[in-house]
């Protein structure tokens, strides 16, 4: 049975609440999200109730994040029922700030992402990752939580994330959650509501695709042959157009060169106007 979810709009009043929880001795979790909420981040929210007292859900769409031409005006917006949904998952508290409340009047101060940003998203939005890691900062420092939940579809921004709370000494430790899936193995993503009925049917095909390119990793094919046959794969699948599939050090994202260090296959490709993200662990450099 679901309860209530207390949502505020204010930090004054989103302090207010976690002060009474601190002074109580209460552990804080914190899932930061979009809003348009699936099934993927209701998981994100079960995993915090496991990980701490109390769960602080933030929905803000957060506009530096975005560049100009990228689809700020239409990213999906559904707070009702978002909060519908994180009642029925028992959060304890929904932080639902706007924008003049996270970016006030005045506001200049920023984080230059570290170098997990550097390519691979970072080149093809070449600010994403700063807005990324300037709203986290905030939200860390508002919300104060003790964990963070981040799911590993946006493996590079976990990344990014990992290092930027290392560098900072950040008095918090970020738990990757895994990628939660449609059966045909789509990863959930509030980008899919953009998929024509013929793209949707695609779509499953580029998680099929990189994980076959992991198996042929696995099994000593070399990396520049397994990346260039499965962006021919996906263009034969029907997608518009491959941004990248690459290999990389699962840790630090950089070119996979040591040995025994585990590896990760990331993508993005276009189906129309829909641009989709997926990523799998690939074995270990050999």
């Amino acid at each position: 049975m679901s309860h209530s979810v207390k949502i505020v709009s204010t930090v004054r009043d989103l302090r207010q609440a976690t002060a009474d929880w601190r002074r109580s001795g209460k552990t804080i979790a914190l899932v930061p999200t979009m809003g348009a909420l699936h099934p993927g981040h209701v998981s994100l929210v079960r995993q915090a109730k496991d990980r701490a007292d109390k769960v602080v859900v933030s929905i803000f769409v957060n506009p530096t994040q975005f560049a100009p031409h990228e689809d700020l005006a239409r990213y999906p917006r559904d707070e009702a029922g978002d909060v519908a949904k994180l009642a029925e998952a028992d959060a304890d508290l929904v932080w639902a700030p706007g924008v003049d409340e996270m970016y006030p009047a005045g506001f200049s101060t920023g984080v230059k992402a570290g170098s997990a940003s550097a390519d691979l998203e970072g080149a093809f939005r070449p600010h994403h990752f700063d807005g990324v890691a300037t709203v986290c900062a905030k939200l860390f420092n508002q919300v104060t939580p003790d964990v963070a939940i981040f799911g590993e579809k946006d493996f590079q921004q976990l990344a990014v994330l990992r290092q930027m709370v290392d560098d900072l000494n950040m008095p918090l430790t970020l738990i990757a959650a895994p990628t939660v899936r449609e059966a045909d193995g789509l990863a959930l993503s509030s980008r899919n509501a953009y998929l024509s009925e013929k793209e949707r049917a695609i779509a499953p095909a580029l998680y099929a695709t990189i994980t076959e390119a992991a198996e042929r990793i696995a099994a000593g094919t070399p990396f520049s042959v397994v990346t260039t046959d499965a962006t021919a794969r996906l263009v034969e699948a029907g997608f518009t157009k491959v941004d990248y599939i690459d290999v990389r050090d699962a840790a630090t994202l950089s070119a996979a060169t040591v040995p025994g260090k585990p590896l990760r296959i990331l993508a993005a490709a276009w189906l129309g106007k829909t641009r989709l993200i997926d990523n799998v662990a690939a074995g270990s450099q050999p």
